[in-house]
């Protein structure tokens, strides 16, 4: 007989946008998900944290651009497929730039596993859970914890 699902694992069940950094997927919780949209000039700003790669003109509205890459400790590419997803986080609207966009997928409770503790030095409260599946494997970000309040702070005031 199964255990019942705990409500934390019931609330990370539904659709998310799953994206590429390299050859990792993510997934994204799709109603956080405002637009995708191709790349558009990126407008530099001295002095932001070296995540930050600037800031857009999205019809009017100054957006920040976060390089989810450098947030992550990965080498920077300049790959022909990137794209913004434009998110809402924590009430602020935020461009995240990845490799390119791959599908919004439905996954139930019974795909999800809690992230593996890597102990007290690797901080893995950004990642809701990892969906598997098709002999492969998606982080699912939380994105609201992806940046930190103070960091989201910051792109609130430079937008």
């Amino acid at each position: 007989m199964t255990a019942p699902a705990s409500e934390h694992t019931i609330s990370r069940a539904g659709k998310y946008l799953s994206f590429f950094l390299d050859s990792e997927e993510y997934g994204v919780e799709i109603l956080k998900v405002q637009e995708i949209i191709g790349m558009l000039p990126i407008t530099r700003v001295p002095r932001v944290p070296h995540f930050v790669r600037g800031v857009i003109n999205l019809r009017g509205k100054v957006i920040s651009i976060v390089d989810l890459r450098a947030k992550f400790g990965m080498p920077s590419v300049d790959a022909v497929e990137s794209c913004i997803i434009v998110v809402q986080l924590q009430g602020v609207h935020l461009g995240v730039l990845v490799d390119r966009v791959s599908e919004v997928k439905a996954i139930g409770i019974e795909e999800i596993a809690d992230p593996p503790s890597f102990g007290t030095e690797v901080d893995t409260e950004f990642l809701l859970g990892i969906a598997k599946g098709a002999g492969r494997v998606t982080l699912l970000l939380d994105i609201d914890r992806v940046l930190t309040a103070a960091e989201v702070l910051d792109l609130k005031q430079l937008s």
